[in-house]
């Protein structure tokens, strides 16, 4: 049985995905990263056999978390930790953030999680996604700043 990779090790994937190709984050648009995302989605990792343990959140709406106000396509992979109860959870972010637009604040803010092993699809997840308006009008801006990072919350 082939071993499944620790939580400890989720984090530099995303920018292993990202540069892929040999790119640089920079010369990203907005379907790179979601097509690496989702290449890091769908690797599966050594996490507590919980429906909620191991998920994906694709969220986006106008923030300013650390600076002026831009919208922001927030691309995260949640893990639970936990040593037999709930201890905590890692978060790796792919964010995409692409100033102020008013076709892109007219989108307001949406989320939407996937979890693994709780007998959803993945990829119907990641369809139904990239069949919204939204994503269409998402796709036609490129993003200023695109940042891979860790959180525990």
């Amino acid at each position: 049985m082939t071993r499944r990779p620790l939580v400890d090790e989720a984090v530099g994937l995303p920018d292993g995905e990202l540069g892929a190709k040999g790119r640089a984050l920079t010369d990203l648009d907005t379907e790179d990263a979601w097509l690496a995302f989702l290449r890091f989605g769908r690797r599966l990792f050594d996490v507590p056999e919980m429906p909620d343990a191991d998920g994906l959140l694709f969220q986006y709406g106008t923030y300013s978390f650390d600076g002026p106000p831009s919208f922001t396509l927030d691309l995260t992979r949640q893990f639970e930790v936990s040593d037999g109860e709930h201890d905590h959870y890692v978060q790796v972010h792919c964010e995409l953030r692409y100033g102020l637009a008013p076709a892109l604040e007219a989108l307001g803010s949406f989320d939407s999680w996937f979890f693994h092993n709780a007998g959803d699809d993945l990829e119907e997840w990641a369809q139904a996604l990239t069949g919204r308006a939204a994503w269409t009008a998402i796709g036609a801006f490129r993003p200023a700043e695109i940042r891979v990072y860790q959180e525990q919350v």
